[in-house]
């Protein structure tokens, strides 16, 4: 079986693909912590339109 090998989008390290790695494609929970902190704050974000959600009448009751 081939070995498949990714980088950490976070720190660049090289992560081997295997379902061992709970954390991947990070190479850890730190660093797989720290890229779910920077979408929380709006640093990544997904190019497009924003859009208004309007809740229906029974969520009010």
């Amino acid at each position: 079986m081939k070995t498949i090998s990714v980088k950490c989008p976070t720190c660049k390290k090289t992560v081997i693909w295997e379902k061992e790695n709970l954390s991947k494609p990070f190479c850890s929970e730190r660093c797989k912590g720290i890229d779910l902190g920077d979408w929380a704050s709006g640093k990544h974000s997904i190019a497009g339109e924003s859009v208004e959600i309007i809740p229906d009448h029974e969520d009010f009751n």
